[in-house]
């Protein structure tokens, strides 16, 4: 490290407020959590994410959706989709999300987030207590017959590389708190299963 880059990070030190996580708990009445929904384009993580976030405001927890294109949008359109951004990608997201559990929300994060290293990585900024992996499983070919953008088909024929589930990899979870085929069930009842396994988590 450089002389000028060490000086640069001995000045930054963190630094804390006067509220506590305890006060902002009781001012919201829950404890903050992270629901990571992790699967292929095209399996439904968002709009579970939305429809869940639905489910658990409408029964008065605050909580926000963070969503893998809406992101892209903003904080992470310098990144592309290459092994490297996509690890990136999802630290930026697990920073954000810390922060905002921090805040005491609930957040719903929606990214295919395809390998299990990045996914540990974020359960490790987030903190392991906040952190409730969910693999939106759904089969490719349901996904490819939702694709309206035609995105499968355009990776099947060369024209966008790096896609996840054709030429790059996805890793699902190994052990996650909840699988959900969006294929096989409503969205109302998918939400339903979710909030159940996250209320325990939520309670003040």
């Amino acid at each position: 490290m450089s002389q000028s880059k060490a000086a640069k990070h001995a000045s930054v030190v963190w630094q804390d407020g006067h509220v506590s996580l305890d006060d902002r708990a009781a001012l919201l009445g829950q404890r903050p959590a992270t629901v990571w929904l992790t699967g292929l384009s095209g399996a439904g993580k968002s709009t579970l994410a939305f429809a869940l976030e639905r489910h658990l405001t409408g029964k008065g927890h605050a909580c926000f959706v963070l969503d893998g294109d809406n992101v892209r949008h903003g904080l992470n359109r310098d990144l592309g989709f290459s092994a490297e951004h996509r690890t990136e990608n999802i630290r930026r997201i697990a920073e954000v999300a810390r922060l905002m559990n921090d805040a005491g929300l609930v957040v719903i994060s929606a990214f295919i987030s395809p390998y299990r290293a990045d996914r540990e990585m974020a359960r490790q900024v987030i903190g392991e207590d906040r952190f409730v992996e969910v693999y939106v499983a759904t089969p490719m070919e349901i996904c490819e017959q939702r694709d309206v953008k035609g995105l499968y088909q355009r990776a099947r024929s060369g024209e966008i590389a790096d896609f996840t589930g054709i030429s790059a990899p996805y890793e699902p979870p190994e052990n996650p708190a909840a699988t959900i085929d969006t294929s096989l069930i409503t969205l109302d009842v998918a939400s339903a299963q979710l909030a159940q396994i996250l209320m325990p988590r939520l309670r003040f």
